[in-house]
């Protein structure tokens, strides 16, 4: 099975454009933008995709529908509207969405002030097999982007927080979920909001981070032109349940020529072989 996690850079109004134009400068992704994440896509042949910096519901429909068109029929969806009202996250599969536990009007206090997570949490679980479940969560946190309201970095941690949670939450209730985070965290492994999410190394809630990378070996999968820096802030996090069917060598970053006219992310390719689990017996005390 393939999972493909794509940040793609403004997919807005790429069905219709409204008139008058949208506030706050908000374009219509180029044609030519559009046809290479098509292209792009194609090569992939993901089996689920999630997207982050999609437009409203109708973008995400006409992607879908412009994949089935290049022969990719992904034809469950969802879409997430959470504070930001023009960049949404999406997810497009191929396998039923059994359940939708999606995140929109989570907040956290910042001073005397609350915040929104602006992007929200997509959460979805899919049913790979008639046995076999495999519950994603995708996310968008902050961008690098200074806003009024408060410093980015600490607005990304608190989100990067709230994440942890919901993870812990999802863990709790079932240590032997499948568990796959994914998306745009905006942020280098380094920096706290990205060494939040895992966890304790060794505890059953452990997400354990997959580096997939591209054919020459290289890990990043974001270039800002204006610095010409080149950094790795999309990511996938496994639960330990899921570990043990990633198929980590299979896992690659995309590299072709036209990667850039599409997204200044780079696509993420996660590979998984599904493995049925014997169900678990619980003991009986004895007579």
């Amino acid at each position: 099975m393939r999972f493909v996690s794509w940040n793609l850079r403004n997919y807005l109004l790429t069905a219709v454009t409204p008139e008058p134009r949208a506030a706050h400068d908000t374009k219509p992704k180029p044609a030519e933008d559009v046809a290479a994440v098509t292209r792009i896509l194609k090569e992939l042949k993901p089996d689920v995709l999630g997207v982050s910096e999609i437009g409203g519901p109708e973008d995400l429909a006409a992607l879908q529908a412009r994949l089935k068109e290049a022969g990719f029929d992904l034809p469950h969806r969802e879409h997430v509207i959470a504070a930001d009202r023009v960049r949404h996250l999406g997810l497009l599969s191929r396998f039923p969405i059994t359940a939708r536990q999606s995140q929109t009007s989570l907040s956290y206090l910042h001073d005397e002030t609350r915040l929104p997570v602006q992007r929200g949490f997509l959460d979805v679980t899919l049913q790979i097999t008639p046995s076999y479940q495999l519950r994603c969560v995708g996310v968008h946190l902050k961008s690098r982007l200074a806003t009024p309201e408060a410093d980015e970095n600490l607005m990304r941690r608190n989100e990067a927080h709230l994440l942890r949670l919901h993870t812990d939450t999802i863990l709790t209730a079932d240590p032997e979920t499948n568990l796959l985070v994914y998306g745009d965290f905006n942020d280098t492994r380094d920096q706290p909001s990205i060494r939040a999410i895992p966890g304790p190394r060794g505890a059953q809630n452990y997400l354990t981070a997959i580096t997939p990378a591209d054919t020459r070996g290289d890990r990043w999968t974001y270039f800002y032109p204006a610095a010409e820096t080149y950094s790795r802030i999309d990511y996938f996090f496994a639960s330990r349940s899921l570990m043990p069917e990633v198929e980590e060598e299979q896992c690659t970053i995309y590299s072709g020529p036209d990667w850039f006219t599409a997204s200044d992310h780079r696509a993420l390719c996660f590979v998984l072989t599904p493995r049925e689990k014997q169900p678990r017996v619980r003991k009986t005390e004895g007579r």
